[in-house]
């Protein structure tokens, strides 16, 4: 769990958010990432620049008028934003991203969440990973049978 950080007198126009340790040296001295919003969920997808330019190959091999594919380089690659780390490890989060989010003025949410999710990470508000994790023990079960069942546990 992460702080967002105001510079003063900032009005939330900036906004700065601490990376883990464990992230920035799995970098491996790149300190390029690209924040793009979440497809399904209210929070921000961040790759290191690696794994984000091996997905723009992935999309680039693709067909230029799937339908699909038009619309995911639409939604989600032309939202992205390349961003460097600073000094302090910290990352600029853009308005339109904060939004997407929830990480503004607006949902009170101060506290963020890093969680790591294979070759990328994802970027939470604490309300809303809290709130996405939220399942009733009906969505639990058929949750556990479907992963046990496709990932053949």
């Amino acid at each position: 769990v992460a702080k967002i950080e105001t510079p003063s007198g900032s009005g939330f126009t900036l906004t700065l958010v601490a990376t883990p340790a464990r992230f920035r040296h799995a970098l491996e001295g790149d300190q390029r990432l690209v924040l793009a919003p979440g497809l399904r969920d209210p929070c921000l997808d961040v790759y290191p620049m690696q794994a984000w330019e091996e997905l723009e190959r992935k999309v680039a091999a693709r067909p230029r008028l799937d339908r699909d594919i038009v619309l995911f380089r639409r939604r989600y690659i032309s939202a992205a934003v390349e961003c460097d780390l600073d000094k302090h490890g910290r990352v600029l989060v853009p308005a339109h991203l904060r939004s997407h989010a929830a990480m503004t003025k607006e949902a009170g949410d101060k506290e963020v969440l890093w969680a790591g999710v294979g070759t990328n990470m994802e970027l939470w508000s604490r309300s809303r990973w809290d709130q996405a994790q939220a399942l009733s023990e009906e969505d639990l079960d058929r949750w556990t049978q479907a992963v046990a069942e496709k990932l053949e546990l």
